[in-house]
């Protein structure tokens, strides 16, 4: 279960802060990453769409003819929309459903969408993280400017990234959920007393994770690991179907280890 995070994670340690800087607005690198590792980093993050047997997304029109499909973070308000479309269009309706994708998904579809009348993805974000994201900002002296939040923890001198050590590998972790986040820099904290006054929770939107992961060749980028939310893992795997299709791996949960802060 994502809420036992230390279960499947073998260290948490400290990556330097100097990485990742895009994220704070710092320029983007004109080399971007090879498709493949964009793909593969947003493949096991499942996410909802209201869309008909084939696929096909549902597409609200505006008065500006821009096509655009919904892709909700959280099951339970595509079902809530799913719900308001039965009552007010239930011939609609009937030509549709929820289904489960993966965000790797969504981005092939969003890139194929080049011209000026292409469709555009609005991404929903769940109710309970926006809130949680504008307390952290305005925690931080910040505020909330849009899109999806995700949550990413530093700590030490220098505001290193937390990492987990997954396959002897770093992994930065960016999580929809920020309770989830919560309990691992309280791992972190009781670890580590002495670096637990230095953690500090950022918030950064989905959306300029997708854009940099684009446009940037940066290393550490294909090192972070977005965890979806514990309740759209379940749904996904609940709902399956029974041919393969994209979805979030099972992860290896070794015993925790004492976290070691990386110079």
């Amino acid at each position: 279960m994502i809420k036992t995070l230390v279960r499947w994670t073998a260290t948490l340690s400290l990556v330097g802060g100097a990485l990742l800087t895009s994220f704070l607005g710092t320029g983007l690198k004109a080399i971007a990453l090879p498709e493949d590792q964009v793909v593969k980093a947003l493949q096991t993050v499942p996410v909802f769409a209201i869309a008909d047997e084939k696929g096909i997304p549902l597409v609200a029109v505006g008065q500006d003819n821009k096509k655009v499909a919904g892709i909700f973070i959280n099951q339970q308000d595509a079902q809530k929309f799913y719900q308001q479309l039965q009552q007010q269009q239930p011939d609609v309706a009937s030509k549709v459903k929820i289904q489960t994708v993966s965000l790797a998904q969504v981005y092939k579809l969003q890139s194929t969408q080049k011209q000026p009348d292409g469709l555009v993805i609005s991404y929903v974000p769940s109710s309970t993280e926006v809130e949680g994201a504008k307390q952290v900002l305005t925690a931080n002296g910040e505020q909330y400017q849009g899109g999806v939040p995700l949550f990413v923890a530093k700590a030490g001198k220098d505001g290193g990234y937390l990492t987990i050590n997954q396959n002897n590998q770093e992994i930065i972790p960016f999580f929809f959920e920020k309770s989830v986040l919560n309990e691992m820099v309280e791992r972190f904290k009781k670890e580590k007393p002495d670096l637990a006054p230095t953690v500090k929770i950022d918030v950064v939107p989905l959306e300029s994770v997708i854009a940099t992961l684009q446009q940037s060749n940066d290393e550490a980028l294909t090192r972070i690991m977005l965890v979806p939310s514990e309740e759209a893992i379940r749904f996904a795997r609940e709902n399956a179907p029974s041919s393969p299709q994209p979805a979030p791996a099972t992860q290896t949960r070794p015993a925790p280890q004492q976290p070691t802060p990386k110079k």
